[in-house]
């Protein structure tokens, strides 16, 4: 009995093997189509030929409450995120190809749970305004982009700024990119 249920197993994980291999190689066989006919691409901006130029206006703070690090620091790293990832160059001239500015238009704390009458999060919420002008085909585009951040009842709110500035950054920055460029 145990010798047949020995042959059972390697039958059918023999099987199993053979049918995540062709798997594997199913799969690969899409993604290389896919990225080849220009779906898709992995890592890459999709930015029009006759772009050659970015303008990154300082994102201004408009929200009720300022954090005065919120806005040089995002203005910086999404003109460095632009350049970094993307093969337009940086210029300050007004007449960039793309012009891209905006203002942060809510920097908010709330209370995110409570127990026992004890407030155990809260929560942090930040939403930007982004326009994009590209002067190549006259047109205006605006996004608006917002994430909240949790974090500890116990901390105060200097304390969560400090912890969660630099994902803060990196969480919007990316949002940003993402909304400018890869029209998601």
């Amino acid at each position: 009995m145990k010798n047949s249920l020995n042959k059972c197993y390697t039958k059918q994980y023999g099987n199993k093997k053979v049918f995540s291999t062709l798997a594997v190689v199913i799969i690969a066989i899409g993604a290389l189509f896919i990225s080849s006919c220009n779906i898709y691409k992995f890592n890459e901006a999709t930015i029009p030929a006759d772009i050659k130029t970015v303008k990154v206006n300082y994102i201004e703070n408009k929200a009720r409450y300022i954090n005065p690090q919120m806005s040089p620091k995002l203005s910086d790293k999404l003109r460095q995120k632009i350049i970094g990832q993307t093969r337009l160059s940086q210029t300050n001239s007004d007449t960039a190809d793309w012009d891209i500015s905006g203002y942060i238009t809510d920097y908010s704390f709330s209370t995110s749970a409570i127990s026992g009458q004890q407030v155990v999060n809260n929560r942090l919420t930040i939403a930007v305004h982004i326009i994009l002008i590209d002067r190549k085909k006259d047109e205006k585009k605006e996004h608006d982009v917002s994430r909240s951040f949790e974090f500890k009842g116990n901390q105060t709110f200097q304390q969560a700024e400090n912890s969660l500035s630099d994902e803060i950054i990196r969480t919007l920055t990316d949002e940003i990119f993402n909304r400018l460029f890869s029209n998601w």
